[in-house]
């Protein structure tokens, strides 16, 4: 008897298989884009593993954040799963209004990419989180490349941000210093943490960084479209981003072309969804625990049956 059930059950899985694999309309792979930060990654392999339950073709290919809607535009690339409203909004804005982009909703994570320090950074400068202090102060962030100017640790010069700018709007006596890598990012507010050093860096969430270390992020002028498009809007009548960045949803995006060529798939992206704290805890798996991502990604699989299985509507 429990021959015959197991012969059973491998005869469903197949049949549901061969269902799924009817209901592909097309076997052409679909490009899924990845980036260099781990929640990305993240977030793209579950995307790409729940479309290949659905039986599609799955290809990730590398590309840059910002250029990569280029490749989308034309169809050489046909997914992206993290736009940030913080730094991608108006690239995704100008890709959608031609027509050839489509968003495809918010993937439920909420964005935030600002300057950010620990606390014990307030004794040595009091007026903290408000941006104006940090002008009275800067020698407090400064490192011998840098003095008497503060240092501000930003990120890999492909996620954008407009800090360079942010700097000179806002006449700020600092300088920003990229880093190349996500890695080298937080490597560096982990040594500086444990040694109570000087460090004011991008941030961002979700992520672990903002939960597993005590801090603030900087008190910008509040963020408006003006204040970027419109340089006489804001505090400095000549230049533009003299402002914080903004916050909200992170999008997904993806080639106009998917919603003909790959309907069913296209509905899938639509209805992924994920939080803020199953982001950050996966991160903190890979980033701090040392697992390898792919494991990461499977146990999320494991774990979420029920949940991925309605989005492919199973």
């Amino acid at each position: 008897m429990k021959n015959i059930m197991m012969a059973c059950a491998l005869v469903f899985s197949l049949l549901a298989s061969a269902i799924s694999a009817a209901a592909v309309e097309s076997k052409d792979p679909i490009k899924l884009t990845l980036h260099d930060w781990t929640g990305q990654l993240l977030t793209t392999k579950i995307m790409g593993s729940v479309l290949q339950k659905a039986g599609y073709n799955i290809e990730y290919v590398q590309a840059d954040y910002i250029a990569q809607f280029a490749g989308l535009k034309t169809g050489d690339l046909h997914v992206a799963m993290e736009i940030w409203e913080t730094t991608g909004r108006d690239a995704m804005d100008e890709a959608t209004a031609t027509g050839k982009v489509e968003n495809l909703g918010e993937t439920g994570m909420q964005a935030i990419e600002e300057w950010w320090y620990p606390s014990y950074m307030k004794e040595r400068c009091p007026g903290l989180p408000d941006w104006k202090s940090l002008n009275d102060c800067a020698e407090e962030f400064s490192t011998p490349e840098t003095a008497p100017r503060g240092r501000y640790l930003g990120g890999p010069v492909t996620w954008g941000g407009f800090d360079d700018e942010r700097v000179e709007a806002l006449e700020m006596d600092f300088e920003v210093v990229h880093a190349g890598t996500d890695a080298a990012l937080f490597a560096e507010l982990e040594s500086a943490y444990q040694r109570k050093a000087p460090v004011l860096l991008w941030v961002y969430a979700p992520h672990w960084a903002p939960a597993k270390f005590d801090g603030e992020w900087i008190e910008f002028p509040k963020y408006s479209s003006e204040c970027y498009n419109d340089p006489s809007s804001g505090m400095n009548p000549d230049l533009a981003y003299d402002c914080g960045k903004p916050r909200g949803p992170i999008w997904k995006v993806a080639w106009s072309g998917v919603q003909k060529k790959w309907p069913g798939a296209r509905n899938i992206i639509k209805a992924f969804n994920i939080n803020n704290g199953e982001m950050g805890s996966m991160v903190a798996n890979v980033d701090l625990d040392r697992q390898d991502l792919d494991a990461v990604v499977k146990s999320w699989m494991d774990k979420n049956q029920a949940r991925w299985k309605s989005w492919i509507g199973h």
